[in-house]
């Protein structure tokens, strides 16, 4: 499994864990039922601490990604992929009305934040 940890910028080891892990899950690379790294073999190849892969599993379970069976591990959990695609554009919407209101507050057109997004959305 490939994840990449940046120690630079805002965002915590655990949380990059976490969205990784999910993407991978949600394009069909890991399949449901498949076994992740444990996470002492997760924590050793990213050399971080196993509290922070502890807690990236943690907030995937909780969301119902996957499932941890006692002496066994964890696995993709099955999932309904329109629930998680509904879940998935509702964020979108809550971060792009907080894009929307900041827009309008410094007097961007649409036009602007348009291309922004065109921009963004290529890289």
């Amino acid at each position: 499994m490939d994840i990449i940890i940046r120690n630079t910028g805002q965002t915590p080891i655990y949380d990059q864990i976490t969205r990784q892990i999910k993407g991978l899950i949600l394009s069909g690379a890991i399949q449901e039922g498949e076994a992740l790294p444990s996470m002492r073999a997760l924590a050793r190849d990213l050399r971080i601490s196993v509290i922070t892969t502890k807690r990236s599993y943690e907030e995937l379970e909780r969301e119902g990604f996957i499932t941890t069976v006692p002496g066994k591990g964890c696995f993709v959990a099955p999932r309904n992929l329109e629930l998680v695609r509904e879940n998935a554009l509702r964020q979108v919407e809550e971060h792009l009305q907080k894009a929307v209101d900041a827009a309008r507050a410094g007097g961007i057109s649409r036009e602007e934040v348009e291309e922004t997004l065109d921009i963004l959305y290529k890289s």
